[in-house]
């Protein structure tokens, strides 16, 4: 593929297109009309989003304990740190889920008003509300206790999941678990019920994972994991490594590796990385150990966000951490110098940057 008036063939622009960051590639498209019509093609934006799938980041939300000022952040192990806006929606939001460049943000004036944006396209689009009533859909306070985004690049197409436990007007709740999914064809809401006793801290409701067609949650126990296969609308429990240890001091995090549902363990001086190679069959393979003695002072409050075969991103209260994994080294991306603000991971997702559109 040669464009006949240019110093490079074609395949050697669009290879060169495909790792500019998002906003670098659109002022690349106004440059001539070759440049427009290669970063337009079907076949660039699959490239590009594969490439994107391969440079993990981390999206922070920076914002004092009063909440009332707030900045967005993206750090990228390549390209370091970049500041964005969810402004564009015209709306007070809070991030909810990340799925392969989507964002799904919640309206904090106006509950149960859902967004799924591209913050680096800056297109977004406003999910229809539900028919299900506020008042006797979740329990405790109205708002769904997991949220889930399932974005499928390779489909064109998102899910979003809300689910929390129910409770009928005036009484208790009964363990009946509530299911809402958005499909983004479909453009409407569909619901199902079924029974949970599982509950969920706050990381495990961050960290919620899409692998094979289903959306993955850490239970609060870390005792497993609950799977959601959104073609059958099952759940059903997958089961942790069996040399994981148990006890005092041993954390568990859930996160993707490479496509791959991975879990990692952090304990006193030890952070243990684990892989499901074998979905269908859920063998667990130990990837890596990692020593954490140059970080001691750091372990209890560090948190696993998002990581490649290659790296391992890591927040702690006010730092945001980079691990390489074939040279053990340890990197410190970014430090937030004011004294009042909220945990770093208390808001952070596993990010990248792709062009795939939500609408």
């Amino acid at each position: 593929m040669n464009s006949g008036d240019g110093f490079f063939p074609d395949e050697v622009i669009l290879q060169i297109l495909a790792r500019l960051p998002v906003k670098s590639l659109f002022r690349a498209k106004t440059v001539c009309k070759l440049w427009y019509r290669i970063s337009s093609d079907k076949y660039f934006i699959r490239l590009y989003n594969e490439m994107a799938a391969k440079n993990p980041m981390v999206f922070v939300e920076v914002s004092d304990s009063s909440e009332s000022k707030s900045s967005l952040i993206c750090v990228d192990s390549f390209r370091g740190v970049s500041e964005f806006s969810l402004d564009f929606l015209k709306d007070r939001v809070k991030v909810r889920a990340s799925c392969n460049g989507l964002l799904c943000c919640s309206s904090i004036p106006d509950k149960g008003v859902y967004y799924v944006c591209n913050p680096m396209t800056r297109e977004y689009r406003l999910l229809p509300k539900s028919r299900e009533r506020h008042v006797t859909r979740f329990y405790p306070d109205g708002e769904a206790t997991l949220v889930g985004l399932a974005c499928n690049i390779s489909m064109h197409k998102f899910k979003v999941v809300l689910a929390g436990y129910h409770r009928s007007f005036g009484h208790r709740p009964d363990g009946t678990f509530i299911c809402l999914v958005f499909d983004s064809d479909l453009n409407r809401w569909r619901k199902f019920v079924s029974f949970q006793e599982d509950h969920f801290t706050h990381m495990n409701r961050n960290q919620v994972v899409f692998v094979n067609g289903s959306l993955h949650w850490l239970t609060g126990s870390c005792s497993c994991i609950l799977a959601l296969d959104l073609d059958s609308d099952i759940w059903r429990k997958i089961s942790l490594p069996d040399q994981m240890s148990s006890g005092t001091g041993n954390r568990a995090y859930l996160l993707e590796s490479d496509g791959c549902l991975s879990v990692i363990q952090i304990c006193e001086a030890w952070m243990k990385l684990w892989v499901m190679k074998d979905y269908g069959n859920e063998q667990w393979h130990l990837m890596d150990r990692v020593s954490l003695r140059c970080i001691r002072g750091m372990v209890p409050g560090i948190f696993p966000i998002s990581q490649t075969g290659e790296y391992v991103f890591l927040a702690t209260h006010k730092q945001v951490l980079v691990y390489h994994r074939k040279s053990r080294v340890w990197k410190e991306m970014y430090s937030v110098k004011n004294t009042s603000t909220l945990p770093l991971w208390f808001s952070a997702h596993a990010f990248r940057s792709t062009i795939f559109s939500c609408n």
